[in-house]
């Protein structure tokens, strides 16, 4: 009897062992949705360039087996094979991985593509960060999803920012157009965490107000609202021909003080830790432009 009762106390602590390993790794996802994972992953397939870069940022980035292919930072990230494009993805190389978890931007990708996912059985989770401490929750979740160190990145992203808020907080305040796209013209509204990183630096988005995430805008109207400073990004920060039709209008006030300002777009319309990076250069730029006024 005492053997068969100690049997029982063992085969009871196993199980209860188990069940506390596997309700400690447990994320929400920006849906809402919880994810449950029995041990923090191994193989893991990142379906955008945000989610990989988060991935190494929190030390977990050997356990990526698949990315997409615009994902090349940091640079092993090159190496990861490719299972995705822009909007579509292979279903069959993803499967052949045979990844515990999959990760997917949720905008980046149409519905379909989400339940064609869901039905190769393996936890998904999706990202759609709206804010710029949302990228410190995601690289906090992701941290316990996949084993890593999600508290000290996060910690370290949110210092960033704040030194940033601090620093700008007094300065004078700027208006800002945002350049999407020359052809149609269009922008960002304040839905967007770029016009929270403008006001970071002390800057607001002249289109804030609107209501699509990324409004098309007439000329005539980014003209009536002159703004202090007409911001871009670029592969590699570098200028292009994106600022040719502001150039022809000498009268601008952002035209008149040289303050046309092109961002790497790499780092600032990715939703990972070099976000706060750039968006430091952002803000030094914007404060030149202040000192020319």
């Amino acid at each position: 009897m005492k053997r068969r009762a100690a049997a029982l106390l063992f085969v009871g602590a196993l199980a209860s062992g188990t069940a506390a390993t596997a309700a400690d790794v447990r994320v929400v996802d920006d849906t809402g949705a919880t994810i449950s994972l029995a041990q923090p992953a191994r193989r893991i397939v990142s379906l955008a360039p945000h989610l990989t870069e988060q991935l190494f940022a929190v030390g977990a980035g050997e356990r990526i087996v698949g990315t997409t292919d615009f994902a090349d930072w940091p640079e092993a990230a090159r190496r990861i094979r490719r299972v995705g494009r822009a909007h579509s993805v292979d279903l069959e190389r993803v499967a052949a991985l045979q990844p515990d978890l999959i990760l997917i931007w949720g905008t980046g990708f149409p519905p379909a593509t989400q339940q064609a996912l869901r039905r190769l059985g393996v936890p998904l989770f999706i990202s759609e960060p709206g804010a710029l401490d949302s990228i410190a929750t995601s690289l906090e979740r992701l941290g316990t999803l996949a084993g890593g160190d999600g508290a000290g990145a996060a910690a370290a992203f949110r210092a960033r920012i704040a030194a940033l808020r601090a620093q700008y907080a007094e300065r004078a305040p700027l208006r800002v157009f945002y350049q999407v796209w020359t052809q149609p013209l269009m922008t960002l509204s304040g839905k967007h965490v770029i016009s929270e990183g403008l006001r970071v630096c002390g800057a607001r988005n002249i289109f804030e107000a609107l209501d699509p995430i990324a409004p098309q805008v007439a000329l005539e109207a980014v003209i009536a609202a002159d703004p202090d400073a007409i911001v871009t990004a670029e592969a590699g920060g570098k200028a292009s021909s994106a600022f040719d039709v502001w150039r022809r209008q000498r009268n601008l006030r952002a035209v008149r003080h040289d303050a046309l300002i092109t961002l790497d777009a790499d780092q600032i319309n990715r939703h990972g830790p070099r976000l706060a990076d750039e968006l430091g250069r952002l803000c030094a730029a914007l404060d030149s432009v202040r000192s020319r006024r």
